[in-house]
């Protein structure tokens, strides 16, 4: 399918969105929940899959919405049409802190591996599959980093990353272990394994985890220091677990007195 070549621009520091021209007959493809605001002369229109023109009729629909399922994204994706005589703009939020990063997969080989919750939105046609890493230990300890999503083309392609952003560009035989939530993407050439941490000590009271994405060049990488998991499970570990109302307010909530003193510091009635 052909390419939409589009004009974009990304606005903001800590929470970006990205601000995507379109000419007339022009389309963008942006992940289930990603819009932002768009010109009157946008036409949307949700389907099943990527939006790319699928072989098979419903058959190929329903395969290629499947795959999206597996990764953990909705069934659904959204193409806004630009169905006006001049140019129109359609923007897409990032979810949470962090940077937008364009991609240009014509410049990357037409192919670009990412994090399964990392694509945000694209130029129509750019194709999204899923890509599963082929070693058995990566399946098996790989966690975050065994299924991902694959991005194929020659367009535009838009991903979000956590926190900072880190491109690192690998030397053939060039080795770098990095946290498997810290992967945002890379260029298929990067050779993906898993490596165990490999001391017991160090597995069970370093906080890291078990296991490394063992990451070889030659290759481009992009590392995120802030992964959604990471964010999500520090937010957990701070919320009120016994069901307080007011208890996260108090430094003595947390005492096995079961946070009464907080409670009553907090102002309840109970």
């Amino acid at each position: 399918m052909a390419m939409d070549v589009v004009d974009y621009e990304i606005k903001g520091s800590e929470m970006q969105f990205v601000e995507v021209e379109l000419d007339p007959g022009e389309a963008a493809v942006g992940e289930a929940g990603s819009l932002m605001y768009m010109d009157a002369a946008i036409g949307m229109d949700t389907v099943f899959g990527d939006g790319g023109k699928q072989s098979g009729g419903f058959l190929g629909k329903l395969l290629g919405a499947g795959k999206r399922l597996i990764t953990g994204e909705s069934l659904f994706t959204t193409v806004y049409t630009n169905q006006g005589q001049a140019k129109h703009r359609v923007a897409f939020a990032a979810p949470y802190p962090g940077k937008i990063l364009p991609m240009d997969l014509r410049q990357l080989g037409g192919l670009l591996i990412c994090q399964k919750d990392a694509f945000l939105c694209a130029a129509r046609g750019v194709s999204l599959g899923i890509h599963f890493q082929q070693k058995l230990s990566v399946g098996f300890f790989g966690g975050e980093g065994f299924i991902m999503q694959k991005l194929e083309g020659d367009g535009l392609a838009f991903v979000h990353a956590g926190g900072t952003v880190l491109k690192r560009e690998l030397q053939p035989g060039q080795t770098l272990m990095v946290d498997t939530g810290c992967v945002v993407a890379y260029t298929p050439n990067v050779n993906f394994e898993i490596q165990y941490v490999g001391k017991i000590k160090t597995a069970l009271f370093g906080g890291e985890g078990l296991f490394f994405a063992k990451m070889t060049g030659p290759g481009t990488i992009w590392l995120q220091s802030l992964p959604f998991s990471r964010l999500a499970s520090r937010v957990f570990a701070a919320a009120p677990q016994m069901g307080g109302s007011r208890e996260e307010g108090s430094v003595l909530g947390g005492f096995a007195a079961g946070g009464l003193l907080g409670s009553v510091l907090g102002g309840d009635d109970e």
